[in-house]
């Protein structure tokens, strides 16, 4: 019998044993990103190390998605390159720390923001999203996530491959840890593969003295990823109209793109688990994590879709394995820097390749003859965007926007007009599809005014108006019947479209009047 733990969710049994491993590998996978992310900005490594604990905690307790991890994440580590150089221009000779209080004043304001959006119930705008976008989004994550292992095969400090011994003796070791973490789940599923693969390849290394790439290599000399418990640090910076100017523009981006990608990440995870997560909650717990990273000295950050996949191969889905992670991500700074250090980057390299390959959508290669063409147009773009600028959330807004444009594009053609004469020699023309913005000229195209008899009947019953400016086509439309001297009845009007027209009535001129029987446009002089 195994043994399960309900922890937080008792809607949901939890496997103690497998919570508790994949908790541990996704530890070890957090240490060299939180290393490299902290380093984009120039931070101390301690900085991304303190932002992936408190993150990893906070969300695995408070988040709307068990099994997600979180942690200080690159995406938002750019967005601290600009700031930092806007500070640099506005305080000319400012200190190092002096910078980093205003780093942690950017994310505890984002985390503000944060919480303002899931207390508003914004985390349901994430539907919005189309999945051609969703596809490009994750295939050019898969791409960052493979492209980043790159610089572990070069010269330490240099742009130079490695050459000889060193690079096969590296290039072996990532493939066999890719090999045992591919072989061993056809074995058994006892123990995590990756988590064995790390341990397999540390100790072949370790044991045998194999002079190859470590953690601690990937770290400016002196330094270290020891230390305590993450220091308390109230920002030190001057609370003026002058200093919240600056920084609220880079807090808002990172509010927005710690948003997007958690979000996109949760939706993602809820595909692979079947199950579906909260939005809302994991925006207002987002939010609570990054205003504690930056009263604890962290970079601040976001969900990671990496270390999710991580976890939830592992066959992690609840709320244990994020706790886990962070909880040992603490004691490896506290107590186990000099073991951790001495990890193999081959075995972290490895690791992270499968998860590149487990997280790029294959199938997606699959649609390109079955998808409409602006789709697979959607999908490429987003994924070269992603994947050459790093920056997920102007990709991931460029792809929808596109894909609301194509859509707007296609539903404009689709607006049709059946004409008929009655016995009565009353013109009928039946609408069909939406009256909006991008089909109000191929409506007004539909009527022929002048030559049309005395009394004219607009049916939406197939239509309905979308918008402003199909209030506005309804308008224009009636006037030219009414300057010649033409009635117009408007029938079939949906509820919507009635409300909309009313509620028009204080911005243009809609000439409407009731009848029992439908909506009618009566003369006027």
């Amino acid at each position: 019998m195994k043994k399960y733990l309900n922890l937080f969710d008792f809607s949901q049994k939890v496997n103690y044993k497998t919570e508790v491993l994949s908790g541990l590998t996704v530890a070890l996978a957090l240490v060299p990103e939180a290393i490299a992310f902290a380093l984009i900005p120039g931070f101390s490594p301690l900085t991304g190390l303190y932002a992936a604990f408190v993150l990893a905690l906070v969300t695995a307790i408070l988040g709307g998605r068990p099994g997600m991890i979180s942690g200080a994440t690159g995406a938002v580590a750019v967005i601290f390159v600009g700031l930092i150089l806007e500070l640099k221009r506005n305080f000319p000779g400012i200190e190092p720390e002096t910078i980093l209080n205003y780093v942690f004043a950017t994310v505890i304001i984002a985390g503000l923001l944060q919480i303002l959006a899931g207390v508003l119930r914004l985390g349901k705008f994430i539907r919005l999203v189309p999945h051609p976008v969703m596809f490009g989004f994750v295939n050019g994550l898969a791409i960052i996530i493979f492209m980043a292992q790159f610089p572990n095969f070069y010269e330490k400090g240099t742009d130079q491959l490695l050459s000889g011994s060193s690079f096969y003796m590296m290039l072996g070791l990532t493939l066999l840890t890719m090999l045992i973490i591919w072989g061993v789940p056809k074995l058994t599923k006892a123990v995590p593969s990756s988590l064995l693969a790390i341990v397999v390849v540390s100790a072949i290394v370790i044991g045998f003295g194999i002079d190859t790439l470590t953690v601690a290599d990937t770290m400016a000399e002196g330094e270290s990823i020891k230390g305590g418990f993450p220091p308390i640090s109230i920002p030190q910076i001057p609370y003026t109209a002058e200093s919240l100017w600056i920084i609220l523009p880079y807090a808002g981006i990172v509010a927005g793109v710690g948003l997007i990608e958690s979000l996109l990440t949760l939706n993602i995870i809820d595909e692979i688990t079947e199950t579906r997560g909260s939005g809302n909650k994991e925006c207002v717990a987002q939010g609570t994590a990054n205003i504690l990273s930056g009263f604890l000295s962290g970079m601040g950050g976001c969900a990671m879709i990496g270390q999710s996949l991580i976890n939830t191969s592992s066959g992690a889905r609840a709320r244990l394995s994020g706790i886990t992670a962070a909880v040992m991500l603490l004691v490896f700074i506290m107590f186990g820097s000099s073991l951790i250090e001495q990890l193999p980057m081959a075995a972290l390299v490895g690791l992270m390749f499968m998860v590149a390959i487990g997280t790029f959508e294959w199938a997606s290669f699959k649609t390109f003859r079955k998808m409409p063409t602006s789709d697979v147009i959607v999908m490429i773009l987003v994924t070269l965007i992603t994947a050459i600028t790093h920056n997920l959330a102007v990709a991931v807004l460029l792809g929808v926007i596109i894909s609301a444009l194509a859509y707007s594009w296609e539903n404009a053609k689709r607006i049709r007009a059946r004409k008929r004469i009655d016995e009565n020699g009353v013109k009928h023309y039946e609408i069909y599809g939406p009256l909006f913005f991008g089909s109000t000229t191929a409506f007004a195209e539909k009527f022929d005014v002048q030559n049309d008899p005395e009394e004219v009947v607009i049916d939406f019953a197939e239509s309905r108006v979308a918008d402003m400016s199909g209030i506005e086509a309804l308008n224009k439309i009636t006037e030219r019947y009414c300057k010649v001297g033409k009635k117009v009845h408007l029938k079939h009007l949906s509820k919507d479209s009635r409300r909309l027209l009313q509620n028009a009535e204080a911005i243009i001129e809609v000439n409407v009047m009731e009848d029992p029987s439908y909506k009618v446009v009566a003369d006027k002089f």
